[in-house]
């Protein structure tokens, strides 16, 4: 016989609150009261239908319970099931429901599930008054597309957000999400990280320590330390956006892209990175640097774009580029930087100063030997010129000719070939640095060598004619070969030259991400002191130790930190 109890309360020494809530409406089909062993209390039991308990809108079912009517309290054990509406179910081998506090607590084997997800945990904590579930001794969330873990986790009914904290692990098909502290919102996959965090997806990873991602579109926004690894290149900025599905990447501001594989490094303030091209493009005060033999070669331009496999990288630079190395600096129009050919090209207006030399032509050419990646050679094509300020400064040496060739050694400018229709004027002293003459030579070819920076021997070929004139038999308007453009004081002598006519270079203001809003903890004392005030003795639920979940301290911490 199935039985139906509606339990009224006559006792005046009831509490006002207890009278101000609805009692539980119970159906069994077994009852049993036991006061020796079950004080003021009814026992139910399934024999053919579960045992169901109604109260203000949840309902649970399980196989066994104890009703303490006085205390509006319940224990359940077995196949407990208990139902808020058509959205929440929560199922567990046992489950204690307090109809006072509005509070539930149910342990082994839990599951919660709403239309979105669901939750499996050892331990729950639901407080229907604020529409929240807890726990703290590790639990997973799994919606259509991801799997979420976490030791300690809230979830906010109301908003449908869940709030991670400790080991928390995101997974689905594309990507895996680690961080110290997230919020999640189940509806839209937003997901929000603070503390150390990262996205790893196939050949990337993407880390920081405050940002935002899309579970849903695979596409994130990171700041505060943030960085992408990739195989061979690490991107460094104040701001990167993430897109997994094209494996695209844009950063702002402060940014450093490192080659592991070519021990080369490019920064700048804005910066697109597409792994699939193997291409990074870089502009506002971009700086590529790359290590050659003992020395770094430092590259400045508007744009610099970096495209190819490791092996076969091309390095291009375009508007107004500077360039310098130890003892060499140049500017040019472009710039391109070949890994396969090892040849730089300058383009565009080039010049380049080297052993206080300053060559000019239509196109230059810096030959790197591939094996020692040393400066080898150089080449001038078409309108070769060549400007060294005489040792006193009263006048120039100069040479021009068609082309020109240049040979290296441990990077030092040794030789230099002036070659078709070779001209040069030079100030010749005797080694009092006393003016002997000025000697004006025409010739098919010319070759300088220098050591220690300076010129030690010219050679002359074919056809040669020259004068050696006296000073004042030498008017001024005849000392200049014609194309001579001193440009001596743009000579960049050091890395802060590469910037010295630029304007100070103003950040753009990352507006960031807001940190996780304030929350009270779940067991806060007002939660506490409700729990408290209105438990059961028989409540197992009394003896588990409510602390604060220690999330408001971990936000004031972040605040802090920021």
């Amino acid at each position: 016989m199935k039985y139906n109890f509606i339990y009224i309360i006559f006792l005046i020494a009831i509490s006002i609150k207890a009278q101000e809530t609805k009692v539980i409406d119970v159906t069994s089909d077994r009852l049993q009261i036991d006061e020796e062993k079950f004080p003021g209390a009814t026992l139910l039991s399934k024999v053919k239908d579960q045992v169901h308990l109604v109260h203000e809108g949840i309902e649970i079912w399980c196989d066994q319970a104890v009703h303490y009517s006085k205390d509006r309290f319940v224990k359940a054990f077995g196949n407990v099931e208990i139902r808020q509406g058509d959205s929440i179910v929560m199922k567990s081998n046992y489950a204690e429901y307090n109809g006072i506090t509005e509070f539930a607590y149910a342990s082994t084997n839990v599951k919660l599930t709403t239309p979105d997800n669901s939750l499996t945990t050892d331990t729950l904590f639901f407080d229907r008054k604020r529409q929240q579930a807890y726990y703290r001794s590790g639990g997973t969330v799994k919606d259509s597309s991801n799997t979420l873990k976490s030791k300690i986790g809230r979830y906010y009914m109301n908003k449908n957000k869940y709030r991670f904290t400790q080991d928390v692990s995101i997974v689905n098909a594309e990507n895996t999400v680690n961080s110290d502290h997230l919020d999640y919102f189940t509806d839209s996959g937003y997901t929000y990280l603070h503390g150390a965090s990262s996205v790893k997806s196939p050949g990337s990873t993407l880390y920081c320590e405050r940002g935002f991602y899309n579970t849903k579109t695979n596409i994130g926004y990171a700041v505060k330390n943030a960085r992408i690894d990739y195989e061979n290149r690490i991107v460094f900025g104040d701001s990167i956006y993430y897109d997994s599905n094209t494996s695209f990447a844009s950063a702002t501001n402060n940014i450093r892209v490192i080659d592991t594989a070519n021990q080369s490094l490019i920064k700048g303030h804005y910066a697109e990175v597409y792994k699939a091209k193997d291409s990074v493009f870089i502009t506002k005060r971009a700086l590529a640097i790359s290590k050659q033999a003992q020395d770094s070669i430092f590259i400045h331009s508007d744009t610099i774009m970096v495209t190819g496999k490791p092996d076969k990288r091309l390095l291009r630079g375009y508007y107004d580029v500077k360039m310098y190395k130890k003892g060499m600096s140049g500017k040019c129009d472009s710039v391109s930087v070949s890994q396969v050919t090892g040849i730089t090209k300058l383009l565009g207006k080039p010049i380049l100063w080297a052993n206080n030399n300053q060559m000019t032509g239509d196109t230059i050419h810096l030959i790197s030997n591939l094996k020692t990646q040393k400066l080898d050679s150089l080449k001038v094509f078409n309108n070769s010129f060549i400007v060294q300020q005489d040792t006193l400064k009263q006048g120039f040496n100069q040479i021009k000719g068609l082309t020109l060739d240049g040979l290296f050694q441990n990077n030092e400018l040794t030789q230099v070939d002036i070659n078709k229709n070779a001209e040069t004027i030079y100030f010749q002293r005797n080694q009092n640095l006393d003016l002997v003459g000025i000697n004006k030579i025409f010739c098919s070819r010319i070759k300088i060598l220098f050591k220690d920076r300076q010129l030690t021997d010219a050679y002359y070929y074919d056809n040669v004619e020259g004068t050696l004139f006296q000073e004042q038999n030498l008017p001024e308007s005849d000392r200049q070969l014609k194309g001579l453009n001193w440009r001596g004081e743009e000579m960049i002598t050091s890395k802060k030259d590469l910037f010295t006519d630029e304007k100070p270079f103003e950040l753009i203001k990352i507006e960031g991400l807001p940190l996780p809003e304030e929350d009270k903890d779940f067991f806060d004392e007002e939660t506490l002191k409700r729990i408290n005030e209105n438990s059961s003795e028989e409540s197992r639920f009394k003896n588990v130790q409510l602390a604060p979940d220690s999330q408001s301290n971990q936000l004031k911490n972040k605040k802090e930190e920021n």
